[in-house]
């Protein structure tokens, strides 16, 4: 592990490592994932995120390959929507369901050099709102949930 216990036997001062990156999908699952790994760590070592440790991983969604020019990684909806504006002619567009479907070469371009890589630093604002999201949506109190869902279900966005 990356430190000596956790909850109450959590020590910060035994600590391993000192930069905890968390990397999933670029997709609806990865960020779900992200939400369900920031809720243990804010409930079991909240120190990891005050003390700004943990990390999330952002990998690219999609690549355009143009015809002419260079090819570029782009990371959300947004951004592909923007280069859909400023770019003419013919591009292929790759779009990356998961991490595994890259190579390993795309892979450490994209998510693992520390040259290149892009990371967003856990707040403990962030780790508090997914720990409260997953208590409203896996807890044992109903009402709540139900009313979620029904003031939310138009916002989904599905992944399919």
């Amino acid at each position: 592990g990356f430190s000596e216990g956790y909850g109450n036997d959590f020590d910060i001062t035994k600590l391993r490592y000192h930069k905890i990156i968390l990397m999933t999908d670029a997709d609806v699952d990865g960020s779900h994932i992200d939400t369900l790994l920031l809720t243990f760590l804010y409930r079991f070592m909240p120190e990891l995120i005050y003390d700004g440790h943990v990390f999330i991983a952002m990998p690219p969604l999609f690549k355009v390959i143009p015809k002419r020019g260079e090819e570029q990684y782009l990371y959300d909806e947004k951004e592909l929507e923007r280069y859909r504006k400023t770019h003419t002619g013919d591009f292929t567009l790759q779009r990356y369901k998961g991490l595994g479907e890259m190579d390993a070469q795309q892979l450490w371009e994209t998510t693992l050099d520390p040259e290149h890589r892009v990371l967003k630093q856990v707040e403990i604002e962030d780790a508090r709102m997914a720990s409260e999201m997953t208590e409203l949506l896996m807890g044992t109190d109903v009402p709540p949930r139900k009313a979620f869902i029904y003031d939310h279900a138009t916002d989904a966005e599905l992944d399919i």
